[in-house]
């Protein structure tokens, strides 16, 4: 069986990674590699948990050590990394945190695939999963096109950019296989509610304020995450080596704009009147280094591998709000921190 490892893969994307591989694939065998810090949830995957091709492996990147371990033991055929640091909030307050976890974490993955596959790269690729604020932020029309330069603007982005910088220096140095994806941003179920709209869909649930950055007119692209998990997919195995894919939605709102939907989609679900979640909207300082506009020109993707987008955002945000209504069990747990025993529960005593 191919042995394909898939770091960060009981985060939000990466479960749904994780879950879409183990059920298509079942010649693959599918290793999900996991620090399980806040934003890692083992709950997010019961339902393939006992699957013959799913094995969960819990450590962290950061430790070379372990990685070097991991790899000799499985041989792995490929890598799939989402491993990541990913708030900008937090890269704002602890910017180390995101260089060791975002560069050194990857560069250990890259270093441990080099020497397992040194003697033959063939049928092997490194697939460096990435986003599209590396580029920066837009103040046009534009959009980011895979040879738009970098400019980074948080500590976050610049970790990212860096990791991004290092698999392609691996592939010109090394002549290692790689490919990497820059998406915009993603939402759905199983979104840990530190984001915008889980956090802002448990504030409206409980009456709490709706903190809006500035006057809420930054633009983002929004993607629904099982149509990310396609894409992947996708680029895994009709990506060209050594190629970028942007991936995104074409579905560009203002901050502002979409909590004024989410609340009035709330309202409809909760049976409350309309507008009355827009009153808990409260304006804030803005985030230090706030990018205006991302967007990204997903046609490449589109033309070359046939991918598309499923659904439009106002489609996927009532998907996305009947999961957590009829979720709130898992939300709740998040909140509470009582998820993070579940690996205790169901693994250690095993």
């Amino acid at each position: 069986m191919k042995k394909i490892l898939i770091t960060g893969g009981a985060g939000f994307i990466g479960s749904h990674v994780v879950r879409l591989f183990v059920n298509k694939y079942s010649d693959y065998q599918i290793f999900n590699l996991d620090k399980l810090t806040y934003a890692g949830n083992l709950a997010n995957l019961t339902d393939i948990e006992s699957q013959p091709n799913y094995t969960f492996l819990k450590g962290d990147i950061v430790d070379a050590a372990y990685i070097n371990g991991i790899f000799a033991e499985h041989q792995f055929d490929a890598v799939i990394h989402l491993a990541a640091e990913s708030h900008v909030d937090r890269s704002i307050t602890n910017p180390l945190d995101f260089v060791f976890t975002n560069v050194v974490g990857t560069v250990n993955l890259l270093n441990a695939a080099k020497e397992l596959w040194k003697a033959d790269f063939s049928d092997k690729l490194f697939y460096h999963v990435s986003t599209d604020e590396v580029y920066g932020s837009l103040h046009d029309d534009s959009f980011f096109l895979e040879t738009t330069p970098y400019d980074p603007q948080s500590p976050y982005s610049a970790s990212k950019a860096s990791s991004d910088h290092f698999v392609r220096a691996y592939r010109n140095t090394y002549k290692m296989p790689v490919v990497v994806s820059n998406c915009s941003n993603n939402y759905g179920p199983n979104q840990f509610p530190e984001k915008l709209l889980p956090l802002f869909y448990n504030n409206i649930k409980n009456n709490k304020p709706l903190p809006v950055y500035g006057k809420g007119e930054n633009v983002r692209d929004w993607l629904y995450v099982l149509d990310h998990a396609r894409a992947i997919d996708d680029v895994f195995h009709k990506g060209k080596e050594g190629e970028t894919y942007n991936i995104g939605g074409f579905n560009e709102w203002t901050n502002i704009d979409l909590i004024k939907l989410l609340c009035k989609v709330m309202d409809r679900k909760l049976g409350r009147a309309e507008g009355e979640s827009e009153k808990l909207i409260t304006y804030v300082t803005d985030r230090a280094g706030h990018d205006l506009r991302y967007a990204i020109d997903a046609n490449k993707i589109m033309t070359e591998l046939g991918w598309k987008p499923s659904l439009q955002f106002e489609e996927g945000l009532e998907k996305t709000i009947d999961w957590y209504l009829a979720n709130e069990t898992w939300i709740d747990n998040v909140t509470s921190g009582s998820y993070q025993k579940y690996y205790e529960n169901q693994y250690t005593a095993r």
